[in-house]
């Protein structure tokens, strides 16, 4: 199909978009010392971050997988009052600033809090630990994950699932056979995004998890902490971040727009 024209004037604020969001990223990627990135790379404390930043956020995924699916699922059918503070309650977190989304963690479940403090003494402390980091990734990053996929969930439509419950398939195997494979490019596309939120999360983190070196301290706490002390190590570790953060983008454009199917 033939697409119309768009008008020309529209160059204009494109080209100052691109300006806008290019320039400070080849301003990063000049200051980059090359020569000595391996170095900078492999010194102790980035590989540390590096470390706990690629299992911490590939953890929170699958949890946002697993408590994420069948929220969107559920809102994808939902009417009404009920629905719509459903949705509200699932993004919120997207719109808040981080340091309020770990200030609400930690008075929910720290170690001195009603809560925080029963699972303390079961022998479960959360505050300032690792499975902190990810408690404070999934609460920020799940949303993502959630809007995709109800958004494809509601823009599909019901026919093959009608008709498969027709022919006799239970509800689960409607749903694995038939209503899952339909929005498999927004399932990927929701989790490489809930995986680069949680990737670049910041605030919650440091709020609730804190700062400890192999422990809570991510990629982005460390290159805030580089950053004041050796500015060539904090971009070293900005352009790691930025390259993970690009490949996961231009996976989740190319995974979304079917370029792996087959013809």
């Amino acid at each position: 199909m033939i697409r119309p024209p768009l008008p020309r004037w529209l160059l204009l604020p494109v080209t100052a978009a691109v300006v806008f969001l290019g320039v400070p990223l080849l301003a990063l990627l000049a200051r980059v010392p090359w020569l000595r990135l391996p170095a900078l790379l492999s010194a102790p404390a980035a590989v540390d971050a590096l470390w706990l930043s690629l299992r911490t956020c590939a953890v929170t995924t699958v949890v946002a997988l697993v408590l994420g699916l069948p929220l969107a699922l559920l809102l994808s059918r939902g009417r009404g009052r009920w629905a719509a503070a459903g949705r509200t309650l699932s993004t919120v977190p997207m719109v808040l600033p981080p340091v309020v989304a770990g200030l609400a963690l930690l008075i929910a479940l720290g170690r001195r809090e009603p809560l925080g403090g029963w699972l303390a003494t079961g022998g479960v402390d959360l505050a300032f630990t690792t499975t902190a980091v990810i408690i404070a990734q999934t609460f920020v990053a799940m949303p993502y994950l959630v809007v995709s996929v109800e958004g494809a969930l509601r823009s599909t439509p019901d026919d093959y699932a009608i008709a498969a419950a027709t022919l006799g398939a239970s509800p689960t195997t409607v749903l694995r056979r038939v209503s899952l494979p339909l929005v498999a490019p927004a399932v990927a596309s929701g989790a490489a995004l809930a995986f680069a939120r949680a990737l670049g999360e910041f605030g919650a983190t440091l709020t609730f998890a804190g700062s400890l070196q192999g422990t809570t301290r991510t990629l982005p706490l460390e290159i805030y902490l580089q950053r004041e002390v050796d500015t060539d190590t904090a971009i070293a570790l900005s352009v790691v971040l930025i390259t993970i953060a690009a490949l996961l983008v231009a996976f989740t454009a190319r995974f979304s727009r079917g370029a792996w199917s087959r013809p």
